[in-house]
């Protein structure tokens, strides 16, 4: 089979196209034909060597397909399934080998390219809005990158569920966007001289003076400073991203200045820690797709064969919803 391959760390320039061995279904896997593989920011963690993995190794995590053997053990899912997942390693490629505990049964009205872009940029959006800040009626949340493939999403939960959601944005397209997906105000971020000092500053005369409930950043080094500032007393700053680098070492005595500010830097395995919990948020997610009232942006579709490409694209911030590569 074919695979994206990461010879070493460093830029996009590092992966290559590489012939491997068709993997086979262990105990407790399924051997999924991969139709649609996502691309995410943390590929190119990974890839770039931020996040500790061993080289060389087969980029991606997450995608969707359909079954064509099953390992021991697997009673849950059949040979001719079509499924998705966010954590199998080795996702670009044309076939990979999948925990049957994380994968999920693609409902039959939901398209492969939906499937594959909900699992991690979805589920991520979902905990996002419902967990770890949970918003109700009334509620006003700060989202960076309100264009991309997490903030598309999570900017139509969260106004479903009653909140006011203000955006940051690179472009007045990227403003159209995220306007359709329902944020009540989008900040141009590029055409504030001081992004630390004029950001909170907005969005504290959108609030009355009072700051953003919660802040939901993803950019990391480049925005923390201002999402911080960004946040009403005893508000919640979630970093869950770093697309700018990640943020250097805070001093907790920052959140006490900033008005007993809670800071949490979550990630999707502690948030779908079980099968309930895991079932739990793709029903609603997959349920929402299939009733109209999530829309999915496929903002760009790649060849395997240019994985370095998309990396490109989604590195430079040029890119709108979700990035899939197509073996």
């Amino acid at each position: 089979m074919r695979t994206v391959t990461a010879t070493a760390p460093g830029g996009p320039e590092v992966l290559a196209v590489v012939d491997a061995p068709d993997p086979v279904a262990g105990p407790g896997e399924v051997l999924v034909r991969v139709h649609a593989a996502g691309v995410n920011f943390i590929d190119t963690y990974r890839r770039s060597g931020v996040y500790a993995v061993p080289f060389p190794h087969v980029v991606g995590s997450e995608g969707s397909g359909v079954v064509e053997a099953v390992g021991s053990d697997v009673t849950t899912i059949a040979v001719g399934d079509r499924v998705a997942w966010s954590a199998a390693p080795g996702s670009y490629a044309e076939l990979v080998a999948v925990r049957a505990d994380a994968a999920l049964v693609v409902p039959p009205d939901v398209s492969d390219e939906v499937a594959a872009a909900l699992p991690l940029q979805g589920m991520t959006a979902h905990y996002l809005v419902t967990s770890t800040f949970p918003v109700e009626p009334g509620t006003t949340v700060l989202l960076h990158a309100g264009a991309g493939g997490v903030g598309l999403l999570a900017t139509q939960l969260a106004v479903a569920r009653g909140a006011r959601v203000i955006t940051t944005v690179g472009t007045a397209d990227k403003e159209a966007l995220s306007r359709q997906a329902g944020a009540a105000e989008v900040i141009r971020y590029r055409e504030l001289s001081d992004l630390t000092t004029e950001l909170p500053a907005l969005v504290r005369e959108l609030t009355d003076g009072r700051g953003a409930d919660a802040v939901y950043d993803s950019v990391g080094r480049d925005t923390f400073d201002a999402s911080l500032a960004s946040v009403r007393r005893r508000g919640t700053l979630v970093l869950f991203g770093a697309s700018s680098g990640p943020v250097p070492p805070v001093d907790p005595q920052r959140l006490n200045a900033a008005g007993s500010v809670f800071l949490t830097r979550p990630t999707l395995g502690d948030y779908t820690a079980d099968r309930d919990e895991l079932d739990w948020r793709s029903a609603e997610l997959f349920g929402a797709v299939a009733d109209g009232s999530l829309d999915v942006r496929i903002g760009a579709t790649y060849p395997l064969a240019d994985a370095a490409e998309a990396h490109r694209a989604l590195e430079s911030r040029s890119t709108t919803g979700k990035v899939l590569l197509i073996p």
